[in-house]
């Protein structure tokens, strides 16, 4: 039975991304930060399903946390086979009002908890040869957003580094894909107002929001063995938005 391990797993695409892991039969540890009573909701209902199902807490905008993690898991289930890399955070301002506060809080969210987590479970993909590691960006990282520079910015930049590391990873027989959502129905999007993302559906080809699940799905197979000659991609879970 495969591991999995999923950053930021008690909400939204995580949590859903968490859900069809530990369905699909993968031993399934999540790591969250701020929503306790999520998590553990999470965890009684999946293990009351005899899913195998893990929650660690951990800020993964700080390297020692992020190792903490780690080794919580491997204590767990051992080696830790594939890496989601979804915790992350957004903010609307106008360009012109971005403080350093919030510039380096958005970067740290987005990309600096990718290289720590990356970082932390290489150990075991070079041990044996194989291990997949998902990132999770966002249509606004390949298309750009107004009012949202600095978390598009960073969403670009988690791209750059899917793709650079697939290339440095590959010959270890490690792929690295990447998972772009577009408007998908999560509490992060749910500052929005009805109207506007009524206009954002209608702005979607398909005439809908997508759904934690679709996501889910999507880094699920880039996951598994059945895209075992993939890397290097930005997969968009858009309905056709932006791209």
């Amino acid at each position: 039975m495969k591991s999995v391990w999923i950053t930021g797993g008690s909400r939204g695409i995580g949590a859903a991304a968490v859900r069809e892991f530990a369905r699909a039969g993968w031993r399934t540890a999540f790591s969250w930060h701020s929503s306790e009573a999520a998590a553990q909701a999470l965890v009684r209902k999946l293990a009351a399903e005899g899913c195998a199902v893990l929650a660690v807490r951990g800020d993964m905008r700080r390297r020692s946390e992020v190792h903490e993690c780690a080794r919580q898991i491997r204590a767990a289930f051992g080696r830790i086979d594939a890496l989601v890399c979804n915790a992350g955070a957004a903010q609307q301002k106008l360009f012109q009002d971005i403080t350093d506060e919030d510039w380096d809080f958005l970067f740290d969210s987005n990309l600096k908890s990718t290289f720590y987590a990356v970082q932390a479970v290489l150990p075991d993909f070079f041990a044996v040869p194989g291990g997949a590691i998902v990132t999770v960006s966002s249509v606004w990282g390949v298309t750009g957003a107004s009012c949202e520079s600095h978390y598009a910015a960073s969403k670009a930049a988690l791209i750059g580094l899917s793709k650079s590391l697939a290339l440095e990873l590959g010959p270890s027989g490690i792929r690295v894909n990447c998972v772009a959502p577009g408007v998908i129905d999560t509490d992060m999007n749910r500052v929005h107002s009805a109207e506007t993302l009524q206009a954002l559906a209608e702005e979607t080809p398909l005439g809908r929001l997508g759904t934690p699940e679709e996501a889910a799905k999507a880094i699920r197979f880039l996951a598994s063995p059945e895209s075992a000659f993939i890397t290097g991609q930005v997969l968009g879970v858009t309905g056709g938005f932006g791209f």
